[in-house]
């Protein structure tokens, strides 16, 4: 039986698996709730699941899904692309021309590769992560990701330049592990199956096993690898600005959203699992991209305890990538965005996976959570390159 929380319009909690499901969102897909109960009706699930508001169906666990686990690490609970996130940069620019846009983004092209592309030549061994774990993936995909450091991936991952509420251009880059995570992952759900087999894909590594242990080094290089990867593509976006606008630079916000983390929650010290989910210490500064259409946002967090102190990672896919491409009309959603200025990535069929209407509502899904973030600033996209 659900049963709406009157504390709160924006959280209700269904009470009727073996642990609560809390949830930022009046509707949810038929597939992510079952998915959803899934988790919460684990053994090793700690005292509730929280459902932030941009989630939907994922791969075992829905996008969007927060949980604890005393005892176990599941794989699947963070998902193939370990450390994805975001960085966001504020600069001292405060009005910038469509024509030094398309320049800035022609240079952003050529420095940094996107989609299945990797650079031609290897990157420096001295930009990645200094404590290489021992782990037979890592060590076999080295020199592979040598070359992928600094590349942006493919899906949802993008780099957009903004205008910021505070006057300010922004540079916001979404991007993660490349094929280093996503091997990683696979090779420990492998494991996790044969531990725990599980029809629901929520097979877990039993905490302080050697297993769980070499996932939980293996997780932490790939979170490491993700924002050096992003940190060398904003390196490169600066290099672009300077070869047409100089700029200055203010602090780089970073944020991962597919990881796990000791915290303590409810007086013990559990694993919380975020699975395309933000954490939204006190106080802490985050970012919620929305869609190339629509505003994103750099939020502080309000450390709200009944979502394990996070908050959504973005707006939410509303269609999957195959209805999307199939439903949406092309030349409806080009005229849309260039009527709002905005140089886009939408060119054919094949874009519309990635359409602003493929998304939910950026403004309801920041209503929904606002008692997990306070919205610092809004930015307006401007120009937007997709993988």
């Amino acid at each position: 039986m659900e049963c709406p929380n009157r504390l709160r319009k924006n959280m209700r909690s269904i009470e009727s698996e073996r642990i609560p499901i809390k949830l930022w969102l009046e509707e949810i897909e038929d597939s992510a709730l079952e998915q959803a109960k899934n988790v919460a009706n684990l053994p090793v699930s700690f005292h509730h699941i929280a459902i932030m508001p941009d989630c939907h169906f994922g791969h075992g666990v829905a996008i969007g899904t927060v949980f604890a686990s005393e005892e176990a690490i599941i794989p699947n609970a963070v998902g193939v692309d370990i450390g994805c996130g975001m960085c966001a940069l504020k600069t001292n620019l405060t009005e910038i021309s469509t024509e030094n846009l398309k320049k800035i983004m022609g240079h952003i092209r050529k420095l940094v590769p996107v989609g299945f592309e990797h650079h031609k030549e290897t990157q420096a061994e001295e930009l990645l992560p200094k404590n290489i774990p021992n782990c037979p993936v890592i060590k076999s995909e080295f020199k592979s990701a040598l070359r992928q450091i600094g590349t942006l991936g493919g899906g949802n991952h993008f780099i957009e330049i903004q205008k910021g509420s505070d006057n300010h251009i922004w540079i916001m880059i979404h991007s993660g592990s490349r094929n280093l995570g996503l091997k990683v992952a696979g090779h420990y759900n492998n494991i996790a199956e044969k531990m725990h087999p599980s029809d629901t894909k929520l097979s877990w590594l039993d905490l302080n096993t050697d297993e769980a242990n070499a996932y939980l080094a293996s997780m932490d290089f790939c979170v490491s690898f993700a924002l050096v990867n992003r940190n060398l593509m904003m390196s490169n976006i600066i290099r672009s600005f300077n070869l047409v606008c100089p700029i200055e630079e203010f602090n780089l916000i970073n944020i991962a959203h597919n990881y796990v983390h000791l915290e303590e929650h409810y007086g013990k010290n559990v694993y919380v699992h975020r699975k395309g989910a933000t954490s939204a210490q006190k106080d802490e500064i985050g970012i919620i991209p929305g869609s190339q259409g629509t505003k994103s946002y750099i939020v502080k967090g309000r450390g709200n305890p009944e979502s394990f102190n996070s908050c959504s990672h973005g707006a939410g896919r509303l269609l999957s990538r195959t209805a999307a491409r199939n439903n949406l009309n092309l030349e409806k959603e080009i005229e849309n965005l260039n009527a709002q200025g905005v140089i886009h990535s939408i060119r054919r069929t094949q874009d519309l996976d990635e359409a602003p209407s493929a998304y939910k509502d950026i403004d309801t899904v920041m209503s929904n959570q606002r008692d997990l973030t306070d919205i610092i600033v809004e930015l307006k996209p401007l120009a937007v390159i997709k993988g």
